[in-house]
């Protein structure tokens, strides 16, 4: 047998004859540390045929995977890593069918056959030393495995994708460096907001995590040196980190004027809309689930630890209250996919009902009225839309598969197909993306999923669609009051905890009842499982052709 030892930076070979040296090995490699802890030695066994169970070593220290491509002229390849705290590799390892990543192999010895995608063969790889970015070298869900461990320590999540806030200023850096040599902080909306009304440059602690260059360990939480440095961002263009909760400021006379407020006015730093929907939601407590359906979308579930999955593009993110964490997975296109229909499909059959006099002259309004419209048509519609099912991926997706070239696509039309079913099939895979993400959450042994869920956002507005996301995710479905505003009633909450008016953000779930549930009927059970399992099969089936139209 053939062992190639990957270190950080360089690869070292050794001949061996038997498994038992295995049992040596990692003590013939030195496992150089990262910035104090991180192991980054790696052992890649190449064996040209393995039995199904000839890992049974008993070496409690490592974790087997069973990875297939490799060069031709070996049948297998094995890769052995050593264990990690905090189950880090269990986490950044474990994916999804649709995914074709890399799985851990189960406890009793059997092996999976998925593949870990590999950029380079074993005799190319590029280490973090050479190249800069997260995507190059050997790489585990995506990243270059040192860096990935690294983020994975520091902030319990890892910036992979092109659409993450360090890339974009890393972008201004490269392209616009006439700009980027006069910034002074880096901020985003929210603080720059806050900048024009109080003069003050700072960043909340949840703006601050979604950057990724947030320390989360505890004892340690502010701007990570380590990250920046790894990244290349200069740490001194990051702002002063306040709570979501903390007075950060007043607004200054010229502000005033601007606002049309008195100068002096309080300003609270408040959060973005991951962070503040729960709350406004209800959903405050440990293993409190609830879903969001705006122009995005997302699944949130309220934990007391940091968890990852990198493979499939979620993390348990800083949110406002500093006692817990957001276990959060995002659709990029969620209701927007409910603009797009009515806009495309809707308009030409709704024309009479717009002529209504008594139609207010609102937008808000307006597109009240048309949904409210379109969520009569569908529930004339049988559950499943006789066999039509839509992917919402109109602007590619995010979770628990990244992939800009995903796109949007109605499957099994049918002579007989009419334009209701379409409509119905948009809400309903809009739903079942949802559920494809919850179930994703619920593999997870330190995430409890609530039920009730509470669902609000745009899409909490029709009865008929709550009631069809109750009936595909087989759980009752809680609804508040005013739905689509639940962002601004976290905002106020946050003010409401900082003068004192309440003593924490979880005292917020006894303030916000449901007004409504839904509960599911076990009728439609069969025929949303069936599409559901259509659904899901949908991505891994097109995966390349999406690659050759859109990438």
């Amino acid at each position: 047998m053939t062992v190639v030892g990957i270190l950080h930076d360089k690869i070292q070979i050794f001949i061996g004859q038997r498994f038992a040296l295995l049992g040596d090995m990692f003590k013939l490699i030195d496992h150089p540390a990262v910035d104090g802890g991180i192991t980054v030695g790696y052992v890649i066994v190449l064996i040209a045929e393995v039995g199904q169970h000839i890992f049974k070593i008993g070496r409690a220290a490592c974790q087997i995977l069973m990875v297939a491509g490799f060069p031709a002229l070996l049948n297998h390849a094995v890769v052995f890593v050593p264990d990690f705290t905090h189950q880090l590799l269990q986490d950044i390892l474990h994916s999804d069918d649709a995914l074709g990543s890399a799985e851990l192999v189960h406890h009793h010895g059997h092996m999976g056959l998925r593949t870990l995608q590999l950029a380079h063969q074993i005799g190319n790889l590029e280490t973090a030393d050479d190249i800069n970015g997260i995507a190059h070298g050997f790489k585990i869900a995506g990243a270059e495995v040192t860096k990935l461990l690294k983020y994975l320590r520091y902030t319990g999540a890892v910036s992979s994708s092109v659409k993450d806030p360090i890339w974009k200023y890393k972008w201004v850096e490269a392209h616009e460096p006439e700009i980027f040599n006069k910034v002074y902080k880096w901020l985003d909306v929210k603080e720059y907001l806050i900048c024009r009304a109080s003069g003050e440059f700072v960043m909340t602690r949840d703006s601050a995590f979604a950057t990724l260059l947030y320390d989360t360990r505890k004892g340690h939480e502010g701007w990570c040196k380590p990250i920046c440095d790894m990244v290349g961002v200069d740490i001194k263009h990051l702002p002063e980190i306040k709570e979501c909760t903390e007075k950060v400021g007043e607004v200054t006379e010229k502000a005033a004027v601007e606002l049309g407020l008195a100068p002096g006015t309080a300003v609270f730093g408040g959060g973005g809309d991951a962070s503040l929907i729960g709350v406004g939601a209800g959903c405050t407590e440990v293993g409190d689930t609830h879903i969001y359906s705006g122009t995005s979308g997302w699944v949130g579930t309220i934990v007391d630890r940091q968890v990852v999955d990198a493979g499939a593009m979620m993390a348990a993110i800083v949110g406002a209250d500093p006692k817990t964490y957001n276990y959060f997975g995002e659709l990029e296109t969620s209701n927007k996919c409910v603009e797009w229909v009515k806009d495309h499909l809707a308009l030409d059959d709704i024309g009479v009902y717009l002529q209504d006099k008594n139609i207010s002259d609102s937008v808000e309004a307006l597109n009240i009225n048309l949904y409210d419209y379109m969520e009569e048509v569908i529930d004339q519609i049988p559950a499943g839309s006789n066999g039509t099912i839509f992917t919402p991926w109109l602007h590619g997706n995010r979770c628990p598969f990244e992939d800009p070239n995903a796109a949007g696509m109605f499957f099994n039309i049918k002579i007989e197909t009419g334009k209701t079913e379409l409509i119905r099939a948009v809400v309903e895979g809009i739903c079942f993306h949802m559920r494809w993400m919850l179930e994703r959450q619920d593999i997870k042994k330190e995430v409890s999923i609530s039920n009730p869920i509470r669902f609000c956002g745009g899409g909490a507005l029709g009865a008929v669609t709550c009631q069809i996301l109750s009936d595909i995710l087989q759980r009752d479905i809680e609804v508040v009051d005013s739905p689509q505003n639940v962002g601004a009633v976290g905002a106020a909450a946050c003010i409401a905890v900082g003068l004192g008016l309440i003593p924490d953000l979880q005292h917020v779930k006894t303030l916000i009842p449901a007004k409504y549930t839904y509960h599911p009927s076990k009728e439609t059970k069969a025929v949303y499982d069936r599409n559901y399992k259509v659904f899901k099969n949908l991505y891994k089936s097109n995966k390349e052709n999406f690659a050759i139209l859109n990438g």
